[in-house]
């Protein structure tokens, strides 16, 4: 589902349904990783991360047999696609308000394996729950030279305060709950918060997860326009 203020409604009416049916093999609900450092009392600022963190409890409660996949932060996020390629077209510059803050994302492609791989044989995964990052945790300066080497032409990385960057996203047209997740997923990275390595793309499929560099070159035209 995609990032909607109805998630956590969504997700209640799915296991509602499901208990009723009764003959679910595995029910994989993709969760996100910031949920590993929540707690019940942990309100965040993202409403959406806070709606994942509710339906792990609900499918939890539910008794069904559920597999939780946490991905960190997408490469396919327009943080790192749209937003990138519009900078790198203008003056080869990834301009995002992370500062020193380090991040590991994770390609929307690992994470289908990853569900895939648990659905074709759910039972010895039924319970658990799978983290997904990136191969390595780059800060933004190692993140563009990933870029630059993917696309063989110069990308740097300039660091944009984050009320400037905030007041660019109307543009972008968002629904403000999109609009207000992603300016989150924004102050998380420039708090550090999304430092953090895990293996479970490797664990699940037996293949790593794809570096930043392999995802942009597969994408060279729509980065260099």
């Amino acid at each position: 589902m995609r990032v909607s203020p109805d998630h956590l409604l969504a997700a209640t009416v799915v296991a509602s349904v499901a208990r009723e049916y009764g003959k679910l093999e595995a029910l994989v609900d993709l969760s996100q990783m910031t949920v590993s450092q929540m707690t019940a009392t942990s309100t965040e600022k993202s409403h959406q991360q806070r709606l994942h963190w509710l339906a792990e409890q609900v499918f939890d409660w539910s008794g069904l047999p559920v597999v939780h996949i946490r991905p960190t932060a997408f490469l396919d996020t327009l943080l790192f696609t749209t937003m990138a390629a519009r900078s790198i077209q203008e003056n080869g510059t990834i301009a995002l308000p992370f500062g020193t803050g380090r991040t590991s994302p994770v390609a929307v492609d690992d994470v289908a394996r990853v569900v895939a791989t648990v659905l074709r044989a759910p039972a010895p995964h039924i319970g658990k729950v799978y983290e997904l990052t990136g191969p390595r945790s780059v800060d933004m300066t190692e993140l563009a030279e990933e870029f630059s080497r993917a696309l063989g032409r110069p990308v740097s990385y300039v660091d944009v305060p984050l009320d400037r960057w905030e007041a660019q996203l109307p543009k972008l047209g968002m629904p403000p709950h999109l609009e207000q997740h992603v300016a989150t997923m924004a102050q998380l990275h420039r708090d550090n918060r999304y430092d953090r390595t895990a293996d479970g793309v490797e664990r699940v499929t037996g293949i790593p997860a794809q570096t930043i560099e392999a995802f942009v070159a597969a994408r060279r035209d729509f980065y260099l326009g």
